[in-house]
């Protein structure tokens, strides 16, 4: 979503999405900063930095005008500025089955964020999950598919499920996992929970493998 369009959704929205400042803390006051901006260094020298999240639409005068707005870069020198990129994905669910297979082929796999998974880790998990598979197949060997309780088998079922007809790419949630039977109000516990159920859930698949 362009930064723009984020910022035009409320004074406090940019703080709860590229420049959320959770998990971070000022060495010097040991408070948590109100907003703060991430940049991702560049070059070997370290002089060019990537500021991180900041997709735009805006044309490139404006964006150096509105960002040179936030005090940090007030005497920042831009040297390349941004644009919106594009996501390419299947329709998955039409083309896909769980193992990354391709439903009128199976012996061709796709992996990573072309199969409507969103994220690194994620589409990491999706192209080891496809390797593993590929290989089972070149040995004529079944393929696999995690249990759903463990976050990439959920996504797994997720790109794989016909039932979705306006399929959009999804990254690893909760929300894509079965609700869990004694659900703690706690949200650390909560997710403390889901991780021991999938743990639990993976060995005993993989003892049956």
């Amino acid at each position: 979503m362009p930064v723009e369009v984020m910022a035009q959704r409320g004074e406090g929205t940019l703080r709860f999405g590229p420049m959320k400042p959770v998990g971070l803390v000022n060495p010097k006051t040991g408070h948590r900063p109100w907003a703060v901006l991430q940049l991702r260094k560049e070059n070997k020298a370290g002089n060019m930095y990537n500021l991180v999240g900041f997709q735009t639409n805006l044309k490139f005068p404006e964006q150096k005008r509105v960002f040179s707005l936030i005090p940090a870069l007030h005497n920042a020198e831009f040297v390349r500025y941004g644009v919106m990129h594009r996501n390419t994905f299947l329709d998955s669910p039409r083309i896909l089955n769980s193992d990354f297979s391709v439903k009128d082929n199976p012996n061709l796999f796709f992996a990573g964020q072309i199969t409507g998974v969103e994220g690194y880790m994620e589409s990491a998990a999706s192209g080891i999950m496809a390797g593993i598979n590929a290989c089972r197949v070149a040995k004529g060997e079944s393929t696999i598919t995690l249990p759903n309780d463990t976050m990439i088998g959920a996504l797994s079922a997720y790109i794989s499920d016909s039932s979705v007809k306006k399929f959009q790419p999804m990254g690893a949630n909760f929300g894509v996992l079965p609700e869990l039977e004694n659900r703690p109000r706690d949200k650390k516990e909560r997710g403390a929970a889901y991780s021991a159920r999938a743990l639990k859930s993976l060995d005993n698949y993989l003892k049956d493998i």
